[in-house]
């Protein structure tokens, strides 16, 4: 690792974190995202076809998750970062070029495969050349603040997308949005990323299974010993592992670290449950008895929560486990009263647990990150996103059921249970920062 000195180092954390926030806007500014459902509607699609695409658009999510964190990994994750818009606007343009089923069910897959090269990637290089700068430290505040700009982003598209589409319809809608992601993927290029030269491959060895889940870690970070990187434009130098190396040690290094595996399931939980619900909160607000042009503005509610949930990581940080479970717990319950209210300042709580599950999510993977010590961050990061995933469909699928039955506001509560669960079993944990943990260059 190149040893810089403080100025230069912090000058160089605040050039990454204003590039990330650039692309985190951008790639969030979809016009078509309040408008594609409709599009949907317009083009003759029934309700269990537009559901299928749903499905579609999860299954390649979860298909391509991992093998293309362990792409990352082999080769050049700012590369994926560039890619990732691209194949994503392949995709919007498909569906206002040719609007019909097929040209929905394969840009599905594009914005599925676009998703998936990000994710994994992005966490992984972000952490990686904050420890390179020896300021891994603030991996909690910075992806905070860019999931923040991500919500200013989706609000920004709600707010301009009524005015464009009344100019030039869903065309205008979709040229839109084809131009963020191009310009998403061109501030992408101004990404950092200096990558390891040595070796890498322990992660794949038996000693892992020894490794203390207590020790700290010999890396950058933690005064270990240095390595050098190059940076070539690509991203790419000597000694990297292979796509199949890659992911070989990723999976190795969760299964022989439980720290790390229950790190792993922690952003699954955390991320999935209020990441499905928040699919449904049209249906809620519907259900206070408001008017269809109120809707948006309860739901704005709620993205105003999420939006303060991600500026409130750098506070977060101090967090115990216990203090971490309490922040689980209220939230919990505070989402379960606001949608047992089933009235408009219920979503006020709803608000407030979506802030707070948004601030548990980043801290999770702020955790996830602390742990990981092999070379495939980004593979690790993958599966945690895969796991979210899955998790995301069983969700729908419980939502649905239950929903038929009971109605939105008690799936809704029902749905917070699970919260309530992992906070029981954090709060039986040792009480030590929620932070503490172990990182290593990668």
């Amino acid at each position: 690792m190149t040893v810089h000195p403080p100025r230069v180092s912090v000058a160089r954390a605040r050039r990454l974190a204003a590039t990330l926030y650039g692309y985190a806007f951008l790639s969030e500014l979809v016009l078509l995202y309040p408008l594609y459902a409709l599009l949907f509607s317009d083009t003759g699609l029934s309700l269990w076809q537009i559901s299928s695409l749903f499905v579609i658009w999860s299954a390649a999510s979860i298909l391509l998750e991992v093998p293309s964190g362990a792409l990352a990994d082999a080769f050049s994750r700012r590369l994926l970062l560039i890619l990732a818009p691209l194949v994503t606007a392949a995709g919007f343009a498909l569906w206002v070029l040719v609007p019909s089923y097929p040209a929905f069910a394969v840009g599905f897959v594009l914005w599925g495969a676009g998703g998936a090269l990000a994710s994994g990637a992005l966490e992984a290089l972000v952490f990686s050349e904050l420890d390179r700068l020896g300021a891994a430290g603030r991996y909690a505040r910075v992806i905070g603040r860019a999931k923040t700009v991500g919500t200013l982003g989706v609000l920004a598209s709600i707010l301009l997308a009524g005015p464009v589409f009344a100019l030039g319809g869903y065309p205008a809608a979709g040229a839109a949005s084809v131009l963020a992601c191009l310009l998403a993927a061109a501030v992408a290029i101004r990404l950092p990323e200096h990558r390891d030269t040595g070796p890498v491959d322990a992660a794949i060895e038996p000693a892992d299974a020894t490794r203390s889940a207590a020790g700290p870690a010999t890396g950058p970070a933690h005064g270990g010993p240095e390595r050098s990187g190059r940076d070539d434009g690509t991203g790419a130098d000597d000694g990297e592992l292979g796509w199949w190396a890659s992911l070989r040690a990723g999976l190795a290094e969760v299964h022989a670290d439980r720290t790390v595996r229950a790190a792993v399931l922690l952003v699954a939980v955390v991320a999935a449950v209020w990441g499905a619900l928040d699919e449904y909160t049209p249906l809620l607000a519907r259900d206070t008895g408001v008017g269809a042009a109120t809707v948006p503005l309860l739901l704005l509610l709620t993205w105003l929560g999420v939006a303060v949930g991600g500026l409130l990581a750098p506070a977060g940080e101090r967090l115990t486990v216990r203090v971490y479970a309490g922040l689980l717990a209220l939230s919990a319950v505070a989402l379960a009263a606001g949608a047992l209210l089933a009235r408009p300042v219920g979503f006020a709580l709803v608000a407030v647990a979506f802030c707070g599950f948004q601030l548990a999510t980043v801290l999770a993977d702020a955790r996830l990150q602390a742990r990981i010590t092999g070379g495939s961050r980004a593979t690790v990061t993958s599966l945690a996103g895969m796991a979210t995933d899955l998790t995301v469909i069983a969700v729908y699928g419980g939502y649905g059921l239950l929903a038929t039955g009971a109605g939105n506001g008690v799936a809704f509560a029902v749905a917070a249970v699970p919260y309530l669960i992992v906070a029981l079993l954090l709060a039986t944990r040792a009480h030590r920062p929620l932070r503490a943990g172990r990182s290593a260059p990668s």
